[in-house]
């Protein structure tokens, strides 16, 4: 009798939009705290904690190996990067040097010099500063060969220290020189 009749609201009222608005009303504090929450994916143990950061490390120097295998400048180190280092290794990497062999001739002397045959004890006493010799010269004459040609290539680069860093390159056994041979042996053309 005196209550009030109140009048029912649509099912969709009208929504207004402001000149400048979002177009959508906002939403509750809670329905997007909802959004934002993700499960946590945290390790129980310190134990599962180290293991999975060992995991993540060992995959990252994989892929850090992997790059510096292929030669990608991203992945060398400083001292590797740049078109004229990139020259120098090739142009070492595609001849064959005496000092690549030096580990192994140098096992082979040793091993001569512990014989007993006196001949081979001499052999062993005076081949190797014949060798060290022939490397060094080696070293003087690629290296010079490595400036030449960067100033020819690449004459607006750097080319500081390139002389050594291809000399040093010769010295090591081809298989374990680091990045590895984009080259191959006797392959002068793209150098």
């Amino acid at each position: 009798m005196f209550r009030r009749r109140t009048q029912e609201a649509p099912e969709n009222p009208p929504q207004v939009v402001k000149p400048g608005g979002k177009g959508r009303p906002t939403p509750k504090r809670s329905e997007a705290e909802k959004r934002r929450r993700q499960p946590i994916t945290a390790p129980n143990t310190r134990k599962e904690a180290y293991r999975k950061l060992r995991e993540k490390q060992a995959a990252e120097r994989a892929k850090q190996r992997e790059g510096m295998l292929r030669g990608d400048d991203k992945y060398l180190l400083k001292r590797d990067r740049g078109p004229v280092r990139r020259m120098a290794r090739d142009y070492v990497d595609s001849r064959r040097t005496i000092g690549s062999y030096l580990m192994y001739i140098m096992f082979a002397v040793v091993v001569l010099s512990l014989t007993p045959v006196a001949i081979a004890r001499l052999i062993g006493l005076l081949v190797p500063p014949v060798l060290l010799g022939a490397v060094f010269i080696e070293g003087f004459w690629i290296s010079r060969g490595v400036k030449r040609l960067a100033a020819e290539r690449h004459p607006d680069e750097d080319a500081k220290g390139v002389g050594l860093y291809a000399a040093m390159r010769a010295m090591q056994i081809r298989r374990l020189r680091m990045p590895a041979p984009q080259v191959k042996l006797g392959e002068k053309d793209k150098v």
